[in-house]
């Protein structure tokens, strides 16, 4: 397992490497830009500079990018073009920071073929359109809400089976949306019921990225919320299960849990790591 976290980019890229290290960590999540908005500063040489120095002095790696939470590539009109464009130019970022990972959430439809369909057809024209970039698309999965693709194993399936070429997409598991979608993770047997599904729809090796975050609420209630490490719904029992699985060894787990200090004053990424560790020779249950 390659421990990280989501980290801020401000004041440079780099920062999000140099915290990283502070806390231990093998790998870093981060925006490519800032995420509310849709135009953003070309990448000067400096910061381009900067990130790779910290790469090497670090040695933190994969780094997981992620997209924009304003992109909907199963839209219409002026939000298409602009999230066509974002996609577009938060790829190049990945390719001029060499970012290994860049994930996706699919997209917003109530037509469901028609949008994983479409976010298909876009995705791939838009990797064919950027000469040079290796970063590899991951589509995260969802938790349900709304009309949200993606939360379905077999959303996910219809989309990778049309993306081409199938080498440059793969999938992010969030443990909490799955959890969300109705997906049990809680004991070793419902948790292996889950993967063998998934593999059986998708295939484990298609599976690039976990973001390991346990959920505010319930399973099957659709709704995205995050919480701390063995702390919510899931449960310590559940995200030991995808910790220590083996299938999983060498994956980028990425703590996407609430920020800032703890009622003691502790930075909460700091207690979500130590409960991560803790857990990681913990038995399926």
């Amino acid at each position: 397992m390659l421990l990280g976290s989501h980290l801020s980019i401000a004041g440079g890229h780099h920062h999000a490497l140099v915290r990283g290290r502070e806390l231990g960590l093998a790998s870093v999540a981060m925006f490519l830009r800032n995420q509310r908005m849709w135009r953003a500063a070309a990448l000067k040489p400096a910061a381009v500079e900067a990130f790779q120095a910290a790469r090497r002095e670090t040695g933190l790696g994969p780094v997981v990018g992620h997209a924009s939470y304003l992109i909907n590539l199963a839209g219409h009109g002026e939000v298409l073009d602009k999230s066509v464009a974002a996609t577009a130019d938060e790829l190049a970022r990945c390719g001029q920071l060499g970012v290994e990972y860049y994930v996706l959430h699919p997209g917003t439809s109530d037509d469901v073929a028609a949008g994983l369909s479409q976010i298909a057809r876009l995705l791939t024209g838009i990797v064919a359109g950027l000469e040079g970039v290796t970063t590899t698309v991951l589509l995260e999965t969802t938790a349900g809400q709304g009309s949200n693709l993606g939360w379905s194993f077999e959303q996910l399936a219809t989309m990778l089976s049309a993306v081409s070429p199938a080498s440059r997409f793969g999938v992010c598991l969030d443990t909490c949306h799955i959890f969300a979608a109705g997906y049990d993770v809680r004991t070793g047997d419902t948790y292996e019921r889950t993967m063998a599904e998934f593999d059986r729809l998708v295939g484990l090796e298609r599976l690039k990225a976990v973001h390991l975050n346990d959920s505010k609420r319930e399973i099957g209630s659709c709704v995205d919320r995050h919480e701390h490490i063995g702390r919510g719904k899931i449960g310590e029992a559940g995200l030991a299960n995808f910790i220590n699985d083996p299938r999983l060894a060498g994956l980028p787990f990425i703590l996407e849990t609430p920020k800032g200090p703890s009622p003691d004053g502790r930075d909460f990424d700091e207690i979500n790591i130590e409960r991560v560790y803790s857990l990681q020779r913990k038995k399926m249950s």
